[in-house]
C-alpha cells in the first residue's frame, strides 16, 4: 500500500528534471479490493506525473537557505566626494544588496545610473533585499489556501493564484534557447 509523502502546494525538488516545483495535485491510484491506494503520483505542472521517489523536500534547497542572507549594505562612493553628491539620500555611499554571508555577491548599480535617479535606485535596493521575505509570504499564502480552498474567500483565492503565478515564474528553470534560424 502507498501513502502520500507530499501534500498539495508543497515545494519539491524534481531530481530527474533538475528543477523546483510545487505539488499541484496528489493523485492516488486505487485498485479494486484495496482500502488504500496502491500507488501515489504527483502532478507538479511539468508535463507528467512523478512518483514520490523522484521528488525531494524543499528543505534541501541550498539556494533557499541563502535567501536568509540577503541584506542591504552601503558602499563608499569612491568616484565622488560627499560634497559632489549632496542631492543623494545617503551622500558618499550607494546601496549594495549582498546575497552571501561573506558580504559580497549580489546586486550593485553603476555610479552613473545611481547619479541619474538615486531615490529610484534606493527603492530598488530595498525591494530586492526584501524579496526573499516576500517570496516566503507568497508561499505561505499558497499553502494556507491549498489546505482548505473551499474555506478561503474569493479574494484570498485570487491572491493565492497570483502568488502561484509569480513564484512559478521565479522558480521555473528556463528551457533551452530556441535554435537560430539557418
Amino acid at each position: 500500500m502507498a501513502r502520500a509523502q507530499f501534500q498539495k502546494g508543497q515545494k519539491v525538488w524534481v531530481e530527474c528534471v533538475g528543477a523546483w516545483a510545487h505539488i499541484e495535485k496528489v493523485q492516488p491510484v486505487w485498485a479494486k479490493g484495496f482500502d488504500e491506494p496502491v500507488r501515489v503520483t504527483y502532478d507538479v505542472g511539468l508535463g507528467r506525473d512523478f512518483a514520490g521517489a523522484e521528488l525531494q523536500l524543499a528543505v534541501d534547497d541550498p539556494a533557499a537557505n541563502d535567501l536568509n542572507q540577503w541584506r542591504l549594505m552601503r558602499a563608499r562612493n569612491k568616484w565622488q566626494s560627499e560634497d559632489d553628491c549632496l542631492h543623494h539620500p545617503f551622500p558618499g555611499s550607494y546601496p549594495v544588496v549582498v546575497t552571501d554571508s561573506a558580504d559580497w555577491g549580489g546586486w550593485r548599480v553603476p555610479g552613473a545610473e545611481y547619479d541619474r535617479d538615486p531615490e529610484r535606485i534606493e527603492f530598488q535596493a530595498r525591494l530586492i533585499a526584501a524579496t526573499p521575505r516576500l517570496l516566503h509570504l507568497a508561499e505561505q499564502l499558497m499553502v494556507l489556501v491549498a489546505d482548505s480552498p473551499e474555506d478561503a474567500p474569493p479574494p484570498v483565492l485570487a491572491l493565492a493564484r497570483q502568488a502561484r503565478e509569480i513564484t512559478e515564474a521565479v522558480t521555473r528553470v528556463p528551457g533551452e534557447a530556441p535554435a537560430a534560424a539557418a
